[in-house]
């Protein structure tokens, strides 16, 4: 799949999902990320290519699946560990300055793209009870519905996607 271009945006809506959403603490650090860096189901949002933005970025993306998407909690759970994992891979192995995070929701679907200048493709190792790392496209392979990478001319953009119910 080479993108998803023409995919509406999602409508703000805070439903059922929002009140039983995480503790009073970790929503407002998320409304401050989001305030801080933007969102990224409006827009591509920049991050520093840093560790402490893995943290950022599973806010930002608590935020967009569980509160303005209002999707169950399991969901949002995979996005956020998800999230993490390419994360991590984009600061870790492209020696990027930022990195751009960008969510997207379309009928029965979300993918979570993380857009890195490298154009190193990440590779899925086969893991064992034992290892220690390298464990992030594992579960990315296990838990998302599908993944890929895009090569742009100027680096890529690694994604997932997860099937969703619409109501």
């Amino acid at each position: 799949m080479a993108g998803v271009e023409g995919v509406g945006q999602p409508r703000q809506r805070i439903g059922a999902s929002a009140a039983r959403w995480a503790p009073a603490a970790d929503d407002e650090q998320a409304l401050k990320a989001l305030e801080l860096y933007g969102n990224p189901a409006d827009e591509e949002v920049s991050l520093p290519s840093r560790p402490e933005s893995a943290a950022t970025a599973r806010r930002l993306t608590q935020c967009v699946v569980l509160r303005q998407w209002s999707l169950p909690l399991q969901t949002g759970e995979y996005a956020v560990l998800l999230v993490s994992e390419l994360v991590g891979n984009a600061v870790r192995h492209t020696g990027a300055r930022v990195f751009g995070l960008r969510m997207l929701r379309r009928r029965g679907w979300i993918r979570i793209e993380v857009r890195d200048p490298s154009r190193g493709l990440p590779c899925l190792m086969p893991v064992t009870e034992m290892d220690t790392s390298g464990r992030g496209l594992f579960l990315v392979d296990k838990l998302a519905d599908r993944w890929g990478v895009d090569l742009l001319p100027r680096g890529k953009t690694t994604w997932f996607e997860m099937r969703v119910a619409d109501r």
